[in-house]
């Protein structure tokens, strides 16, 4: 059932706090994983899963409304926020895969997983090949094959192709930092203007970043390349087959602000999924969790009722 919701703002001590965070060694990097605070250790886990650009911080404000339900982490990819690259995990399946080993790390029951963007596309691959370890799947504007593509949409595959891709960041990269700020904003928010100021200087925080890392930029060249071959892969290997493979209850979630992921893809992908339900949010744009946590964080208590 599809079904639409009002515009709602992150409370400010929701998106002031801050999870705390460990390291976690997995297939050879060092995880940066954040845990949500204040969760009781006998509550079932929860994986959260950041996209491309983004962060573990991406999770915040959702998952300290979730605390009372869920025991949940939320990692840095590699060559994201705070964890370093590591060779060979640009790709969606090796970051399931990663994400897999993580999980086993962590966690000896079913899984709660949640993904946004890229971070939907891996998550997706990761339900489809370990189904046993998880309970639920949640996907926020989650990178999955379109047919159709939005002006922004031919501006970041040009991310993925070689020598075109570095000379469009480089170029971006000699752009004033404010404007760079409100082109970003403006690509992954439905109405920054809306946006409580501890988002704002959060997505500042991280842009900062990684104008510092050495390995920032050819992370999202990786990263972008990653999507484009998903959306190339042959029918039977595609995403699309993997979602028809997950029996567990699906949550999807799209904005009618988005301009990365076009939202008329969601009754495709509602038919999809064997046991999906649809949430559609015509003022979110890319990161719904972030915009109108509330709106997230009922669905999922819905989801899981």
């Amino acid at each position: 059932m599809e079904s639409y919701g009002a515009v709602t703002g992150t409370s400010v001590s929701l998106g002031a706090q801050e999870w705390p965070a460990r390291t976690v060694p997995v297939a050879g990097v060092d995880l940066l994983v954040r845990e949500v605070p204040d969760a009781a250790k006998d509550l079932p886990p929860a994986l959260f899963v950041h996209g491309l650009g983004g962060s573990s911080l991406n999770w915040t404000a959702l998952g300290l409304l979730l605390n009372d339900t869920v025991r949940g982490i939320a990692p840095d990819l590699p060559g994201f926020g705070r964890t370093p690259p590591l060779a060979g995990i640009g790709g969606i399946r090796q970051q399931a895969d990663l994400l897999g080993q993580l999980m086993d790390a962590e966690f000896d029951q079913p899984v709660h997983l949640f993904g946004n963007s890229m971070g939907g596309a891996a998550a997706v691959a990761l339900a489809a090949s370990r189904p046993e370890q998880i309970a639920s799947l949640t996907l926020i504007s989650p990178a999955l094959p379109h047919p159709r593509a939005s002006a922004v949409a031919v501006w970041f595959a040009a991310l993925a192709t070689p020598r075109l891709g570095k000379a469009v960041l480089d170029r971006s990269k000699r752009m004033p930092f404010d404007k760079r700020l409100e082109v970003g904003l403006s690509m992954v928010f439905g109405d920054p203007r809306a946006l409580p100021p501890e988002v704002l200087r959060v997505y500042e925080d991280e842009l900062r970043r990684r104008d510092d890392q050495p390995w920032g930029s050819q992370a999202t060249l990786d990263g972008a390349r990653s999507i484009l071959l998903s959306y190339l892969a042959p029918p039977r290997r595609s995403l699309w087959a993997d979602a028809a493979r997950i029996d567990c209850p699906v949550q999807l979630i799209y904005g009618g602000k988005d301009r990365l992921v076009d939202a008329r893809i969601r009754t495709k992908a509602q038919r999809a999924f064997p046991n999906a339900r649809l949430l559609y949010l015509p003022q979110s744009g890319h990161v719904a969790q972030m915009e109108h946590p509330e709106l997230v964080e009922k669905a999922f208590r819905q989801l899981i009722a």
